[in-house]
């Protein structure tokens, strides 16, 4: 197990990760983060180096300090050997199991690995599925002006509270120093009514996905989210990021809303397991 902390490694990692999309999504937009200033302060772990067969990126120990908080606590894995991925997950000097956690990765066969290596160690979690979802050609994408006095603009850190609130994960004390950091650390756009309040918003996440998507019930109906996910993909496309996200299947009004813009449903489906033992683990993954 290597960490890479070379600039010109990492360089080379994220080209080597960009061949192999989208299976390579999740760690690709954390690495390109990571190649891009970190902010949020991950580290990239390989198996060997160059002819890697297992990536898994993970916060700092020094960012994962809270040993309940799995929002922070995120790590992705692409691998492209089984035995890698079992022998790297199973690592405890590369995944800390005693801690509240997450990992994310979009190909087949990591929900299997992750899920075993949990069912060993007495854990089992409940599943969320979620759908996939790439935009393949961002400058191509429609763009919506918002209505006569509605402004777009950048999502503010005052605005987490309401955020937190609207958010059907939030009901915890780790969820709003969660979204307060994505708010100060990554591109957000929303759409401010007259009295400068929120009605609509999107943020991204260190993965490089759009997440966090809302528009408030009142507001619905109105098309009010294609204007603030234009004005986000228009950041993230001009950075360089893939454009892409995760939709509970459930959520018809949000695909159709993507699909409109031209987001293309990838195959498989984006899992996130959670476990509701004392030491609420949370991993989240994907499978085809």
């Amino acid at each position: 197990m290597l960490i890479l902390s070379c600039a010109s490694k990492l360089r080379l990692l994220e080209g080597m990760l960009r061949r192999g999309l989208p299976d390579t999504l999740p760690v690709y937009g954390a690495v390109m983060h990571v190649n891009r200033g970190n902010p949020a302060g991950q580290e990239v772990l390989v198996d060997s180096w160059p002819e890697f067969k297992m990536v898994l990126t993970r916060p700092r120990r020094e960012v994962a300090w809270d040993p309940s908080d799995y929002f922070t606590n995120l790590h992705t894995a692409f691998y492209r050997d089984e035995g890698a991925c079992r022998a790297l997950l199973g690592n405890s000097h590369a995944i800390d199991w005693d801690q509240a956690f997450q990992i994310q990765g979009l190909q087949d066969g990591v929900y299997e690995n992750i899920r075993d290596i949990a069912r060993a160690r007495g854990l089992e979690m409940e599943t969320y599925p979620y759908r996939p979802l790439l935009h393949p050609d961002p400058p191509a994408m429609p763009q919506y002006r918002p209505e006569k006095g509605l402004r777009l603009a950048p999502v503010s850190p005052a605005h987490a509270l309401l955020l937190r609130d609207t958010w059907m994960f939030g009901e915890n004390s780790w969820s709003l120093r969660y979204l307060s950091r994505l708010i100060r650390h990554f591109p957000s756009a929303c759409l401010l009514d007259p009295e400068g309040t929120p009605i609509s918003w999107s943020l991204t996440d260190p993965l490089a996905a759009l997440t966090h998507g809302y528009t408030l019930p009142e507001h619905r109906g109105q098309h009010h989210a294609r204007a603030v996910v234009g004005m986000l993909v228009a950041q993230l496309h001009a950075h360089g990021f893939p454009v892409y996200t995760r939709v509970l299947p459930h959520n018809e009004p949000s695909l159709h809303t993507l699909q409109c813009l031209g987001f293309h449903i990838l195959p498989g489906v984006f899992h996130q397991l959670v476990d509701f033992d004392s030491q609420t683990c949370t991993v989240s993954i994907s499978q085809d």
